[in-house]
């Protein structure tokens, strides 16, 4: 199982990718845009759906607290779980008692949960058949090893910034490629910081997850 995790943290959206483009506001004002969501996203949940490139999918539930604190808890018979604490990101595997750990600003994550990030530097927007979507590619170029991120995201007033994050394609430097679509948003809910909490299943007990 660990696997499936390690494409989603180490790895453009399918929403977007077949479809034929039509004009749309500017580049940069497109990524300043999405810049003012996730500075203005303080907190989000949402229901997803992951699929890797074997075409498994799992489901679960995200949370995502700013800055740089993430959670997916997958379905009960995965017994996976992910957790970034704001600096680094976990992968517990309980089926093999399997701990990994990255630096987020290794990760292609890194674009959804350091608000700061510079998009205009990093960012490059993929046009869109939709002009309520907007889609954006980013990676480091200076280190490909840390992979490509493409969000996607829809124009919605009442949201952070005017955005809803719809999903996401993680691609990593071996081309493991996972998707999360994301459904049933909700923003600016208290989330406490013990839900990036997460026990070690390599003690002895374990306790409840």
């Amino acid at each position: 199982m660990l696997k499936y995790g390690f494409a989603l943290i180490a790895a453009p959206l399918a929403l977007t990718a077949s479809l034929p483009a039509v004009a749309q506001q500017s580049p940069t004002d497109s990524l300043s845009k999405i810049s003012n969501h996730l500075r203005s996203m303080s907190t989000m949940t949402a229901n997803f759906t992951q699929t890797d490139r074997s075409g498994q999918m799992l489901t679960g539930k995200l949370t995502i607290k700013q800055p740089g604190k993430i959670r997916f808890e997958y379905q009960k018979d995965a017994n996976l779980l992910i957790v970034g604490d704001g600096k680094a990101l976990t992968l517990i595997d309980y089926d093999v008692n399997q701990v990994q750990r990255w630096p987020i600003s290794n990760s292609p994550l890194a674009a959804l949960l350091n608000p700061e990030r510079d998009l205009s530097k990093y960012g490059k927007i993929i046009p869109t058949r939709n002009p309520a979507v907007l889609s954006v590619e980013v990676s480091d170029p200076k280190r490909p090893e840390y992979g490509v991120i493409t969000m996607v995201f829809t124009k919605k007033p009442g949201a952070p910034g005017g955005l809803s994050l719809d999903g996401w394609v993680s691609l990593d430097s071996k081309n493991n490629r996972t998707s999360i679509r994301l459904s049933n948003q909700k923003f600016g809910g208290q989330v406490s910081n013990s839900t990036f909490n997460w026990d070690d299943p390599r003690r002895k007990s374990r306790g409840k997850r």
